[in-house]
């Protein structure tokens, strides 16, 4: 298990559930590809917590307006789970749930920062057809992934997103044995990262 090094940065992300067009959705950004730092990756809002916020809910709140456009008012917080580390990027991230009791409009907040932002149905998510585990190509897993929506989910965002589908009883059995290398283009972006 890794532990946090002193100078870790402070983080907060939001999962936002809703009730879509489509049914439950939770929303999901595509970072820019321009980004130092995961770059083109798919996200929850989220991002470091300010001086100014009031921990890491005011932190995910804001961070969602700013990247998505949700307006805080229309957001039921359900709760915060346990502080997880990212030692690629030497940040502690504290998961934030809330419910999107009244839905604003949404778009990228910065087109230099946020490339999409979408609303993905949970069954959209949980089929089986959707999900695989993804391997760098020299060999070593990875871990699960989601194809939905024109967007390819991995890394820490698909990690957390699995625990809490399982964790709310949406998961269905899907293969983890199909495995397949990371996409060239999501490749090249993460070596930039």
């Amino acid at each position: 298990m890794f532990r946090p090094v002193p100078d870790a940065r402070a983080a907060a992300v939001l999962i936002l559930f809703g009730e879509g067009p489509h049914g439950p959705d939770v929303l999901l950004t595509e970072r820019a590809a321009t980004l130092n730092k995961h770059a083109g990756e798919c996200a929850f809002p989220g991002g470091r917590i300010d001086p100014e916020d009031d921990g890491p809910v005011a932190a995910a709140l804001r961070e969602a307006k700013e990247e998505a456009g949700v307006e805080p008012a229309g957001v039921d917080v359900i709760c915060t789970l346990p502080e997880l580390y990212l030692s690629h990027s030497r940040h502690r991230v504290t998961p934030v749930a809330g419910w999107w009791r009244e839905p604003s409009e949404i778009a990228p907040g910065h087109p230099g920062e946020v490339a999409t932002v979408a609303r993905v149905p949970l069954d959209e998510l949980v089929d089986p057809a959707n999900r695989l585990t993804v391997r760098h190509p020299s060999g070593i897993r990875m871990g699960p992934a989601f194809r939905v929506r024109d967007l390819f989910v991995w890394g820490f965002t698909a990690a957390l997103l699995t625990q809490v589908l399982e964790a709310g009883g949406w998961n269905r059995p899907w293969n983890a044995a199909h495995v397949e290398d990371l996409p060239p283009e999501v490749l090249d972006l993460a070596a930039r990262s």
